[in-house]
């Protein structure tokens, strides 16, 4: 890895867990990448647009996190498993779990309760499920025993009262790897904070989805100023906060 920083500063080899250290209070961070042409994934899934310092940065920020969120979707697709202790910078998880639990965002509980996301997380990280009241009981008594499950919202998931209870138990770091959809759902509720992008060297052409995608209501695009740009094999790392923070 040669990781250079080129704003606000030329320097190399950066001192990364500086750069990425969340401010004090409740702040959510979406965690995303992109090809040069905006696809947010090649073959249906991310890997394809990564890089051995993508996925340096992307165990980073877990490291600092105090929670992952994900949809259900990108947890199918992607195989999610629990985080895992040796991919992460232990130093940065002082005074806190080895590893930050994954929560996930399913209105419907469409989330297989014997996967190893949901059976092998370990009992001080478990798999959280936010889900809604009108979702199967059935499917949430299978997930009960091995995960927590937050109801919020009653047909539809009320993405603040979502986050709003991660908060409450103590989880104010908050990271959301997507997928596109939990993303856009994310910005129109006005919760997304800061946005890290890594930009892959690649054109992917026609196709593939941005990183925020569905049909939701037209919201006011999002002012965002850039907090720095790392560069490392004509891939970029960006990191964007919300304009009025």
């Amino acid at each position: 890895m040669s990781l250079r920083q080129l704003l606000p500063s030329c320097q190399d080899n950066p001192d990364l867990a500086a750069l990425y250290a969340y401010p004090e209070g409740r702040w959510l961070r979406a965690n995303m990448v992109s090809s040069v042409d905006g696809a947010a994934h090649l073959e249906g899934v991310s890997a394809g647009l990564s890089s051995d310092t993508d996925r340096q940065v992307f165990a980073l920020l877990r490291s600092l996190s105090d929670v992952i969120i994900v949809g259900a979707a990108t947890v199918r697709i992607e195989h999610y498993k629990p985080a895992r202790t040796r991919a992460l910078w232990r130093y940065l998880r002082a005074g806190r779990t080895p590893t930050p639990p994954i929560a996930v965002i399913t209105r419907r509980l469409s989330l297989d309760p014997d996967s190893p996301l949901v059976t092998e997380a370990p009992p001080d990280a478990r798999t959280i499920v936010i889900t809604t009241a009108q979702a199967p009981a059935d499917r949430r008594a299978a997930l009960e025993p091995h995960a927590d499950v937050i109801v919020a919202g009653q047909e539809t998931v009320d993405f603040k009262a979502a986050v709003s209870a991660l908060a409450e138990r103590g989880l104010r770091r908050m990271l959301a790897e997507g997928g596109p959809h939990l993303l856009a759902h994310l910005v129109e509720a006005g919760l997304m904070d800061e946005l890290c992008l890594t930009i892959g060297p690649l054109m992917t052409g026609p196709g593939a989805s941005r990183i925020a995608a569905g049909a939701l209501p037209t919201v006011p695009p999002l002012p965002l100023r850039l907090a720095h740009v790392l560069e490392d094999d004509s891939f970029l790392f960006c990191r964007y906060i919300k304009k009025d923070h």
